[in-house]
């Protein structure tokens, strides 16, 4: 298993590497390159087929397998279908999850992963409109799970002109928002929570027929530690996100543990997620060091010499970091 020659895409420039990736890619990048390594990941068919058996309740008794060949619609997109009311979700189809890159759109709220399932149910097939969301900031100013809520309303409204037109509500199709919060509180780590539509009888007794009303659900999806999953799904995602673990022991892992087949495509990904990571903490540990020189009124000179000795960085890779702390 060899990953010593990955393509990647940068600030919108092609390289490639021999070594890790965090040291080629600009600076000022990492982190948005990372998330979207991270996201074409999970848009892997077999990684949101395990998602899917094991958070929606349409597939619990379908093989993972069976659900990545069979009810996964084309390719899922990734970072491609806006959220806002006036950027509607008919856009062109975006191919995401092979080696192009994640379109990474300032000023616009994106999907992560957006894609469309058949489910069968009472021998019909219905289809499912899913959005997948990476969050790694549980607490960013308001509840996560009123986002997600507003992603389903925004999913269903958006079905107007595509799925139905005029008063033909018959026609909405049922959407989930899944969201993967890798770093929970600890009250919260290694759960799987969902919030859906139910119905309630406050008088009378009435049975209205659960299609009609069961169009949407929101499911929160904790990780925690790996030792501590409590399910499979969590066990998975727990080893393909870790920052601890290594790429190869990763890809062993997806391939004893869990039956997934490495495919060239699944083994970049693992590879270049994991590279990335390495230089998301790296840029982390330089940034501390900064913070501490800057503590003890080193000026810049010295800081930029100290960074370039101790982090092998260049000057203007040192220079540039140290901005970043300034703007801070």
């Amino acid at each position: 298993m060899k990953y010593d020659k990955i393509s990647v895409k940068a600030g919108g420039e092609a390289t490639n590497t021999d070594t890790t990736i965090a040291k080629n890619i600009r600076v000022a990048d990492e982190k948005a390159s990372y998330d979207a390594a991270c996201k074409r990941l999970l848009s892997e068919k077999i990684i949101l087929a395990w998602i899917m058996k094991n958070c929606l309740e349409e597939y619990r008794d379908c093989d993972v397998e069976e659900i990545a060949e069979k009810y996964i619609e084309g390719t899922p997109q990734v970072g491609e279908v806006a959220v806002a009311a006036d950027e509607t979700n008919r856009v062109s189809m975006i191919q995401g999850a092979g080696n192009e890159d994640t379109s990474l759109t300032e000023g616009t709220v994106t999907y992560d992963i957006r894609f469309f399932a058949i489910a069968p149910v009472s021998g019909e097939l219905i289809r499912l409109i899913i959005n997948i969301e990476a969050q790694n900031d549980f607490y960013p100013g308001y509840p996560l799970i009123k986002r997600g809520i507003y992603y389903c309303s925004r999913m269903i409204s958006a079905q107007y002109g595509t799925e139905f037109t005029n008063s033909h509500y018959e026609n909405i199709k049922k959407v989930y928002s899944i969201w993967i919060c890798m770093n929970p509180p600890k009250s919260r780590e290694n759960s799987i929570t969902r919030y859906y539509i139910a119905e309630e009888n406050l008088v009378g007794s009435v049975k209205e027929r659960k299609a009609d009303y069961d169009l949407m659900a929101a499911v929160m999806i904790c990780l925690g530690k790996e030792g501590d999953s409590g399910t499979d799904l969590l066990k998975l995602l727990n080893v393909l996100l870790s920052t601890e673990t290594g790429s190869q022991d990763k890809c062993q892992i997806l391939e004893e543990d869990f039956h997934i087949r490495m495919t060239q495509t699944l083994e970049s990904e693992v590879s270049l997620m994991c590279n990335l990571s390495k230089g998301v903490e790296e840029k982390g540990k330089i940034y501390g060091a900064i913070t501490a020189y800057k503590d003890v009124m080193l000026s810049e000179d010295v800081i930029i010499k100290k960074l370039k000795e101790k982090f092998r960085v260049t000057e203007e890779a040192a220079k540039i970091y140290l901005k970043e702390v300034e703007k801070a």
